[in-house]
C-alpha cells in the first residue's frame, strides 16, 4: 500500500487551493541514494506555498518532496531519473532501482486517486469549482551573488492558464482573479500579474482540466521567490504572509464570477 505523502482538509464550497510542491521530507529508503543536499533540494521545492492553501476552505497539501515523486509531472517523468529531469542537477548517486522508483509511483497513483475523489464530489456538489493551485519559481540561478532574471520574461506572478479545454467558459473568474490580484494593496507596490509568460500548468491542472473539462478550473499560479532568499531559503515573513492575504482577498470576487458559471450551467 503506498504511503499517504499528502495532507487534504475538507471544508465548504467550491474553492480549493492546492500545495503540491510544499514538502521537503522523503522516506526513509531514498535517503542512502541521495546525492543531492537539503539545500539543494529546497531550492526547487517551493516552500511557504501550503501556508498559503490554507486560505481556501479545502486545501491540499503535499508533505514529500517533489524529489521523491513529482506530482505535477506526467508519470512517466514523475520521479526524476536523470539529471535532464532535475535542472541538470545529480539527484542520486547511482541509479535509482526499479522496486524503489515503483513506490514512488505507487504515491503518485494514490495521491490522483484521492484527488479524482475529492474533485469529483466538488464537481457532483457544486457543478463548477476553482483550485488555486499554488507554486513558486526561482529567479536568481546565476548564483546568491549573480543577477535576476529578466523581469519582463519573470513576473512576480505567473498565471498558467495553458491546460484549459475551456478557458472562455471561466475567463470571468480568471480576469477577475488576475485582476484583483494585481489591485491589491501589496507591500512595496501592486504585484505584476500576468497570464502564461513563463509557466503554462503543470500535469496536475492538465489532468484535473482532461477529467472535469467543464467543471474544474485549475489556475497554476507561480510566485517568484522574491519572497525568500532562494539560495538559503530564510524568508521575508511578511511577504510569505502579505501574499497570503492578497489570495484570500480574491476569494470573494473569484466566487461571485464562477457564481456566474454555475448558474449558466
Amino acid at each position: 500500500m503506498a504511503d499517504v505523502i499528502w495532507k487534504i482538509e475538507k471544508g465548504h464550497g467550491p474553492l480549493a487551493a492546492t500545495a503540491i510542491h510544499d514538502g521537503h521530507a522523503m522516506r526513509e529508503e531514498l535517503v542512502p541514494y541521495l546525492a543531492l543536499d537539503d539545500a539543494g533540494r529546497l531550492r526547487e521545492e517551493d516552500p511557504f506555498t501550503g501556508l498559503w492553501a490554507t486560505m481556501a476552505p479545502t486545501y491540499v497539501v503535499g508533505l514529500r518532496s517533489r524529489f521523491e515523486t513529482d506530482l505535477n509531472r506526467p508519470r512517466d517523468k514523475a520521479v526524476y531519473r536523470v539529471p535532464e529531469d532535475a535542472w541538470g542537477l545529480h539527484v542520486w548517486k547511482e541509479a535509482l532501482p526499479d522496486h524503489v522508483a515503483a513506490r514512488s509511483l505507487a504515491e503518485y497513483d494514490a495521491f490522483y486517486s484521492a484527488l479524482e475523489e475529492l474533485y469529483g464530489e466538488m464537481a457532483r456538489q457544486y457543478g463548477a469549482f476553482v483550485v488555486y493551485d499554488l507554486h513558486s519559481y526561482n529567479h536568481r540561478r546565476a548564483g546568491p551573488e549573480g543577477p535576476t532574471a529578466d523581469a519582463e520574461g519573470n513576473p512576480q506572478v505567473n498565471i498558467g492558464t495553458g491546460t484549459m479545454q475551456h478557458r472562455d467558459r471561466f475567463a470571468g473568474v480568471i480576469e477577475r482573479f488576475k485582476a484583483d490580484l494585481a489591485g491589491y494593496d501589496f507591500p512595496g507596490g501592486r504585484l505584476d500579474v500576468r497570464e502564461n509568460v513563463k509557466f503554462f500548468g503543470g500535469n496536475h491542472p492538465r489532468w484535473a482540466h482532461e477529467r472535469f473539462p467543464r467543471a474544474a478550473c485549475v489556475v497554476a499560479i507561480e510566485f517568484k521567490k522574491f519572497f525568500m532568499d532562494e539560495w538559503t531559503g530564510e524568508p521575508d515573513m511578511p511577504l510569505v504572509e502579505a501574499i497570503g492575504q492578497a489570495l484570500a482577498a480574491t476569494a470573494p470576487g473569484v466566487l461571485a464570477e464562477l457564481e456566474q458559471v454555475r448558474r449558466g450551467g
